[in-house]
């Protein structure tokens, strides 16, 4: 079997564009169709679908990838691992995190990485949610911590960090303001202000665009920055659905936190590039588990 058609193949099914999947894989257009044909020869079927205005997967071709990227994954952490291995555990480990309360937990498993790696040093810093995994894919972060769901190819999702319940902010005079909880059904008929960014898939999980019975939710994209969306919730503009730890990083005297009662908690889960995994990031992530046992 040839890898370089297997590397081809996971690479072009992530970016479902020839041109994207050739400067990724440093390769001509040219050498990522060759493969991509070589591997639908030795298959014995299409694996996409090409037009000139795109490229889609087959059935044959998901089947394949759903199949073969933990195994292609497997090989390139094993590869990682023991490079890492030789080289030792020392150097410097960047971390990022996405809000103040995950701040605070990646800094207890620092502490505790630290006890036990002494010779590697910790930076960490800020990832913004409008660029959720651009840090984290362009080599800036070896691990980040943030907000689940997480369905992204070429992503390791590993041991949750903390888990904080959901609310809803509202402004002071806002006809929610006064209630000890709210439920879903309490948003119909609301506007709904998101961060700009934001997966699609995770909008899904958090950011519902109906009521359980049916009512509509609107929704608005209006910025990049979580404290300019807070100012526009306080002034009346919409709501928004957010963690408990607003309640105390972001306070506000014209802004209510209203918990759900029938809503999941926010889950924070260390990740890590899967193909660029190395050794004293899956050592902290070790650490990790240990010490957020029971987040």
């Amino acid at each position: 079997m040839n890898w370089q058609e297997l590397e081809t193949f996971l690479t072009l099914a992530e970016e479902l564009h020839f041109g994207r999947a050739a400067d990724r894989l440093h390769v001509s257009r040219a050498r990522v169709s060759q493969m991509t044909q070589a591997l639908e020869r030795r298959v014995g079927g299409a694996l996409f679908e090409r037009t000139s205005r795109r490229v889609v997967m087959t059935s044959l071709g998901r089947q394949l990838r759903e199949d073969l990227a933990p195994h292609c994954h497997g090989i390139l952490e094993a590869l990682a691992k023991a490079s890492d291995t030789a080289r030792g555990t020392g150097g410097v480990l960047r971390v990022g995190f996405s809000s103040p309360a995950a701040s605070e937990q990646v800094m207890l498993v620092v502490k505790a990485f630290r006890a036990s790696h002494p010779s590697c040093e910790v930076q960490i810093r800020e990832v913004h949610l409008s660029d959720r995994f651009g840090a984290l894919r362009r080599g800036e972060l070896d691990l980040q911590v943030v907000e689940l769901p997480v369905d992204e190819l070429d992503l390791t999702v590993g041991p949750v960090l903390l888990r904080d319940p959901t609310v809803l902010a509202v402004s002071a005079t806002h006809r929610l303001a006064g209630r000890t909880s709210v439920s879903v059904e309490d948003l119909g008929g609301e506007n709904l202000l998101l961060i700009d960014g934001m997966p699609g898939y995770f909008r899904a999980r958090h950011m519902p665009d109906r009521t359980p019975a049916g009512r509509p939710i609107r929704h608005s994209v209006i910025t990049k920055y979580w404290q300019e969306l807070l100012a526009l919730v306080a002034a009346g503009d919409g709501v928004t659905i957010a963690a408990a730890q607003g309640t105390r990083y972001y306070p506000r005297p014209n802004l209510v936190y209203v918990p759900f009662h029938d809503v999941a908690p926010f889950e924070y889960a260390l990740m890590w590039r899967t193909a660029g995994v190395s050794a004293k990031a899956l050592a902290f992530s070790r650490v990790a588990a240990q010490t957020c046992d029971s987040p």
